[in-house]
C-alpha cells in the first residue's frame, strides 16, 4: 500500500511540474493552480485568434487570390522563409520584416530582389529574451497576414 508521505510527495512534485510549466512563481497549491488556470485561458485565447487567423487568410485568399507563394522550413534555430511572386509588390519587404518584428524573429540572413518580381529568402532566428517558442505555421500565418494587410493598403491607394 501506497503510504500518505509517497502521496504526499507525489502530488507536490506534480504541482511544481504544473509550475514551472506554467511559468508560476506561486508557492502554495491554490495560487499555482489559480496560475495554471489562467495560463490554460491564455492558451485558449491564442488558439481562437490563430484560428480566426486562419479562417481570415483562408478566405481573404478565396476573394482576392494573390499570386504569392510561402514557404516556411523550421531549421536547427530558426525558420528558412521564402515568399516569391511572379509581379513586384512595392512596399511588401516592409509588412514583411514588421511580421517578424512583432513575432520577435531576429533577421540573420536574407536575400530579396523587388525588381520584376518579388523575391524573399530569409532565415529568421527567435528572440534569445522572447520566453515562447514560435513555430513554422505561426510564422507562416504572420507572413500570410503581412501580405493580406499590404495587399488590402495597395488595393486602398489605388
Amino acid at each position: 500500500m501506497v503510504s500518505r508521505e509517497h502521496k504526499r510527495a507525489a502530488l507536490h512534485e506534480k504541482l511544481q511540474l504544473l509550475r514551472s510549466i506554467t511559468n508560476s512563481h506561486a508557492l502554495n497549491k491554490t495560487s499555482i493552480i489559480v496560475d495554471a488556470s489562467k495560463y490554460i485561458e491564455e492558451l485558449k485565447q491564442k488558439v481562437e485568434r490563430l484560428n480566426e487567423d486562419i479562417a481570415a487568410a483562408q478566405t481573404s485568399n478565396h476573394q482576392n487570390p494573390l499570386p504569392v507563394q510561402v514557404t516556411v522550413e523550421t531549421l536547427e534555430k530558426g525558420f528558412l522563409i521564402n515568399v516569391l511572386s511572379e509581379k513586384s509588390c512595392p512596399g511588401l519587404l516592409v509588412s514583411i520584416l514588421e511580421a517578424f518584428e512583432e513575432l520577435g524573429l531576429n533577421v540573420l540572413e536574407a536575400r530579396v530582389s523587388c525588381t520584376d518580381s518579388f523575391r524573399l529568402q530569409a532565415v529568421g532566428g527567435e528572440n534569445e529574451e522572447q520566453s515562447e517558442t514560435i513555430d513554422a505555421q505561426v510564422v507562416k500565418q504572420a507572413v500570410l497576414q503581412a501580405i493580406k494587410n499590404w495587399s488590402e493598403s495597395t488595393d486602398q491607394q489605388e
